[in-house]
């Protein structure tokens, strides 16, 4: 063995990988000086194997040097096996690649092109890149979900969802990770979405931006997913990789990195300086400089994989920080990479900052809105995307092409925001637009906009503006969705649109919910179809009674001059009380039938029109009528009626005992001739009815023919403070 050690024994140091790489080399060998065809045979060798060997034993003494072409050495690349297993590193792919360019290089001078090869990649250097991809997938985490803000939830609230209720968040995720098949199956099984309470993302009103937000098909540096062509004026810079591809007389398949320097190294040719050079431009730049070591052959270039860089996202993000990003990535890019604003951030004011310098301001309304991608400026290296805090707030309901909460920037009126929700729908009812807007007070009021002229009206912080269906009138009362005033003792007064089959605790919980000095059994709820009924009834009363005054004016003949003025007067009280009738218009109250310790409403279905208004608990009771010391008066606890008439002085002669009654808070009346004892008439007993804050005692007096007309007045004012029908004053008067 000591035959073939090259100069020395074999160390330990070598261990097996030395031993077995001398034996390559003495095999290698002796194959090489054998003829193509020759059959290894056993036993003794023949006379031409002992020729060969002899052979072999001449060509190693020394010999003058040759000028013709030497055999390849196969000792070469044995040493290199060996002084690789010494150092421990994977040299041996790069010795043979080496080698086996040399072997082609040789070839190719004798035919056929030049092919110009580059070095491969190693194992371990792959093994560094899938490290390198794996460390920068972990250290970019995902995207934080896109998080509500309080005006969208208080919109959504207005329309039955409540974003807030843990039921609709578990709702709205599993629709959100089970697909778009999901979210239509969802759909089918809830067409009454107020009866099964099933809410899908598409039912929830969204800010204008926040779907963008929302896309998760990205890459690990922010880009999306499929291929991207750089465009013509793109820098080459380090780091990215450039695809050469040449043929003719050179024969080239090449992907070259930029290293630091700015170059790529071509083999044959030498380093090319490409950094800074437009991608348009590149294809000119690598042809020329091989056009200085070869002729006659074509070349063409293209991008590989694209260097990366570090940008920074500030201010108002859902995940402020550091990432790294493509460098064709763009502001958007940078925006969906960091989240986008957070619930407090804005979508139109957006600044890209580099060097300390701001170099473009971003709407992203343009791009989303106009498609325009004019200020979507390309990112460079430690470029600062800042983001600032959300303007003011809109939102546009009802018959809309698409329903959403808007920002707003100065001097933006309603037609603006209709436009930016697309405009009205085929079905809009465009006389009927309203806007709810907050006051001062932080209660809401509501009105109606004049179409076209008052569309011109500025928007304000906080509108809901409300676009109604020409067709909602057509459908079914049950689907129809409902408008409902809520005032009073609740936390938002205002306005609402309630959907279908609602009740007067879902109107009330749309309103925030009642306040502490709500007093609940002095609800005053009024009805638009009850009210108009009212009206009719009314109507007619007041004109049967018109008839009743004409007639007994026709009666009563006067005989002399006296009596003659005083019909004439009375004719002409008659048609001023008629006048006042008329004025005197019904509330429309509906009677809830509460008890005094209420502390919610009844689940009672609300109707379109409909007006609640909740009071204040009252501390006084008021006496009225004939009585000496009418007035309102402070209640004491445990008071009767009794009571609170003795603070009035008690009737007067000539009261009606009889007739008396006490209007409850709640709209309930309870008379005299309902109990059977007390001192305010034969068989009454209101002198020991318990007194409720709120409640009002009336005492009429003794009426006759002859006063009906004087006293009229009175009643009159009765029906304009009470809202009391034409029956109830013909029952008082009976």
């Amino acid at each position: 063995m000591s035959k073939y050690n090259m100069g020395g024994s074999v160390t330990t140091g070598f261990g097996a990988a030395a031993v077995l790489a001398q034996q390559c080399c003495h095999r290698m060998r002796r194959w090489s000086l054998r003829h193509p065809g020759h059959q290894v045979r056993r036993g003794r060798p023949s006379s031409s194997e002992t020729r060969s060997r002899m052979e072999y034993r001449a060509q190693r003494a020394p010999s003058p040097v040759s000028t013709t072409r030497a055999r390849p050495s196969f000792a070469r690349p044995v040493l290199a096996v060996l002084a690789a297993c010494l150092m421990a590193t994977p040299a041996f792919a790069q010795v043979q690649t080496s080698y086996g360019q040399s072997s082609s290089d040789q070839g190719a001078e004798l035919s056929g092109p030049v092919r110009l090869n580059s070095t491969s990649r190693t194992s371990q250097d792959a093994a560094q890149q899938q490290q390198q991809l794996q460390t920068g997938q972990s250290s970019q985490s995902r995207s934080p979900r896109y998080v509500p803000g309080e005006f969208e939830i208080y919109v959504n609230k207005l329309l039955g969802i409540d974003l807030k209720d843990p039921e609709v968040i578990d709702q709205l995720k599993r629709a959100e990770s089970e697909g778009y098949e999901s979210t239509q199956r969802t759909q089918q099984q809830s067409q009454n979405f107020t009866q099964t309470k099933m809410v899908t993302p598409d039912m929830v009103i969204r800010r204008i931006g926040a779907d963008l937000m929302l896309d998760e098909q990205r890459g690990p540096n922010g880009e999306a997913d499929g291929p991207r062509q750089a465009p013509a004026d793109y820098l080459i810079g380090v780091g990215d990789e450039i695809q050469v591809t040449a043929w003719g007389s050179v024969d080239a398949d090449l992907r070259l990195t930029v290293d630091r320097a700015g170059r790529v190294t071509i083999p044959r040719v030498g380093p090319v300086l490409v950094a800074g050079v437009r991608y348009g431009d590149l294809n000119e730049v690598v042809r020329a400089r091989i056009a200085q070591v070869f002729k006659n052959f074509q070349v063409s270039t293209s991008l590989g994989k694209l260097r990366t860089v570090r940008i920074y996202v500030t201010g108002f993000t859902a995940k402020p920080g550091a990432y790294t990003v493509s460098s064709l990535a763009t502001i958007v890019n940078g925006l969906i990479r960091a989240g986008g604003p957070s619930a407090a951030g804005s979508f139109r004011q957006i600044e890209l900052r580099r060097n300390g310098q701001v170099v473009a301001n971003f709407d992203a309304y343009d791009l989303l809105l106009k498609g325009d991608k004019a200020s979507d400026r390309a990112l460079q290296a430690e470029d600062v995307i800042h983001i600032g805090p959300i303007g003011p707030q809109v939102a546009v309901l009802g018959s809309v092409n698409k329903q959403s909460i808007l920002e707003l920037k100065p001097n933006e009126t309603v037609d603006d925001v209709l436009a930016m929700a697309g405009g009205f729908s085929a079905v809009a009812d465009r006389s009927r637009v309203s806007i709810e807007q907050l006051s001062e007070r932080n209660d809401r009021r509501v009105r109606e906009l004049e179409f076209p002229a008052q569309l011109k009206t500025a928007a304000t912080n906080g509108d809901v503006i409300r676009v109604f269906s020409s067709v909602n009138t057509a459908l079914p009362l049950g689907k129809q969705y409902k408008r409902v005033t809520v005032e009073g003792e609740v936390a938002r007064p205002g306005e609402y649109v309630m959907p279908p089959t609602s009740t007067l605790q879902d109107a009330i919980a749309a309103a925030g919910g009642l306040t502490s000095q709500a007093y609940v059994f002095g609800t005053d709820f009024s009805r638009e179809s009850v009210r108009q009924s009212q009206q009719e009834n009314y109507d007619r009363a007041l004109r049967d009674l018109e008839t009743e005054f004409t007639k007994n004016s026709s009666t009563q003949r006067a005989t002399t001059a006296d009596e003659a003025a005083g019909n004439a007067q009375r004719a002409a009280g008659t048609e001023r009380l008629v006048a006042r009738l008329r004025a005197v218009r019904p509330t429309g109250r509906v009677v809830l039938q509460l008890e005094s310790d209420a502390r919610a409403l009844p689940t009672l279905t609300v109707e379109d029109g409909d007006r609640l208004l909740i009071p204040s608990k009252p501390t006084t009771v008021g006496v009225f009528g004939s009585v000496f010391n009418a007035g309102s008066f402070l209640l004491q606890s445990n008071a009767s009626v009794d009571d609170v008439m003795k603070l009035a002085g008690g009737p007067t002669r000539g009261a009606d005992a009889s007739g008396a009654f006490v209007i409850r808070a709640n709209g309930t009346v309870v008379s005299a001739r309902q109990s059977s004892s007390g001192w305010l008439g034969f068989g009454s007993n209101l002198a020991g009815l318990p007194a409720l804050p709120g409640d009002t005692v009336f005492v009429p007096e003794q009426m006759n023919k002859s006063t009906v007309i004087q006293d009229a007045k009175d009643w009159t004012q009765i029906l304009a403070n009470f809202g009391l029908g034409i029956a109830a004053l013909q029952t008082i008067k009976n």
